[in-house]
């Protein structure tokens, strides 16, 4: 057998833009929690946001009949024409706008369409405002790309967190060509107003931007209706929408999302498509048409469990010493303003404050710095929980160590 040499003894050089690449940290925070349970503790895993929900079994149905009749093949890169369409469709009627399947670039996953997005329209040395406390994701890679990355900002108010606009519009630079945009945001799940995406929309003009709409949680929403930027007059030909399927089908694993948004980009998308991989997953794209054409109930009902999940970890947080825990209409998170009870264990320091809970408790979650290095002036702590792992039983047991813990300081 031969042994390859280490890479020092062959002088191997990455790529200097290797190390521009960032990563989801949140991966390492899984990491602990998987190594404390195999030690035998009881670990609550709020860290990662994945689903413990089914997905709807018509969904799964679709895709094995598909399998089933052959539809292991490569497909055309754009996706297939079904599922364009059936996209098409959707979000035209939830947007109040008029895409068809020509604005539709099937993509594996919700994730690919950041990347593309950038590829399309920035250039080495383009500023890109993306948010931070924000997915991670976003400003790796502007960096790895080429371009600047400028952060913008949320703001806990009497209600919840809000969009500094302020700080959004005075980032903006003769630079600036792009900006990131995820209402129904996460970590925060703050949304943005109808008088705030109007002061968007006109920045966006004035300053002749081109924004990628960050949409994946879109459906996840317990009460009033969403809205979105790509709807106001004039932008649905500045923005291209991030779809997913992921969050509100409960398919995280299937990888299955969208690029939609003008034609001149998603050309250049399917370009990219072919490029990369090809084109998604045969079956799994019936699978997708089956989700937005056929019944619906499933979808509904991982909405209500969301809800009595969200209801639970909520109260239970905002009852603890030391923390206040505002309820978001969006999102399968919690952003609890930590500040208190981190001072009360006498700690000034995220990781030993989140170390301590999961040693302590068993309670495993992510920091606001797992989304992005903290801001010039930030005084307050927070930490993010999603609730959309564990049974409500789960919730119930985890949040109660952890408001013992606390209380006991």
């Amino acid at each position: 057998m031969t042994t390859l040499p280490p890479a020092a003894a062959t002088q191997l050089a990455l790529a200097e833009r290797v190390e521009r690449l960032g990563t989801e940290t949140v991966f390492a925070v899984s990491e602990e929690a998987t190594a404390l349970a195999a030690q035998g503790q009881r670990v609550y895993p709020f860290h990662l946001g994945d689903l413990n929900i089914p997905t709807p079994p018509n969904i799964v149905e679709a895709a094995l009949r598909a399998l089933r009749a052959g539809k292991t093949t490569y497909c055309p890169n754009a996706g297939i024409p079904e599922l364009r369409e059936a996209l098409a469709e959707d979000v035209s009627r939830t947007h109040g706008v008029n895409y068809a399947a020509a604005n539709v670039a099937v993509q594996p996953g919700g994730k690919p369409v950041i990347g593309k997005f950038l590829l399309a329209l920035m250039n080495r040395g383009d500023e890109v405002l993306y948010p931070n406390p924000g997915f991670p994701i976003y400003e790796s890679l502007i960096r790895f790309f080429g371009g600047q990355a400028v952060p913008y900002t949320y703001v806990e108010g009497p209600n919840g967190f809000v969009l500094d606009l302020e700080g959004l519009a005075s980032a903006i630079t003769q630079k600036t060509r792009l900006l990131i945009l995820n209402d129904l945001h996460n970590p925060t799940g703050a949304e943005c107003s109808a008088a705030e995406l109007e002061q968007i929309a006109e920045l966006v003009r004035q300053h002749n931007l081109y924004v990628l709409c960050d949409e994946a949680y879109f459906d996840v929403r317990y009460s009033g209706s969403s809205r979105s930027l790509v709807s106001l007059p004039g932008m649905a030909e500045r923005c291209v929408i991030l779809y997913t399927f992921s969050k509100k089908y409960a398919m995280t694993g299937w990888r299955l999302g969208a690029a939609i948004g003008p034609r001149e980009v998603i050309d250049v998308i399917v370009r990219l498509n072919v490029n990369i991989e090809s084109c998604s997953t045969h079956f799994i794209q019936w699978a997708g048409v089956e989700a937005l054409r056929g019944d619906q109930s499933g979808a509904r009902q991982i909405i209500e469990v969301l809800r009595k999940r969200r209801d639970v970890a909520a109260a239970i947080l905002d009852s603890t010493p030391g923390v206040r825990c505002s309820v978001p209409n969006t999102t399968f998170y919690l952003y609890p303003n930590v500040t208190e009870a981190l001072h009360g264990l006498g700690s000034t320091d995220y990781e030993d404050f989140r170390r301590a809970i999961l040693k302590q408790t068993g309670v495993s979650m992510c920091t606001r710095l797992h989304f992005g290095p903290a801001l010039e002036g930030e005084q307050q702590y927070y930490l993010r929980f999603a609730y959309s792992g564990l049974h409500t039983q789960e919730i119930e047991e985890g949040l109660g160590r952890l408001k013992e813990f606390l209380e006991r300081g």
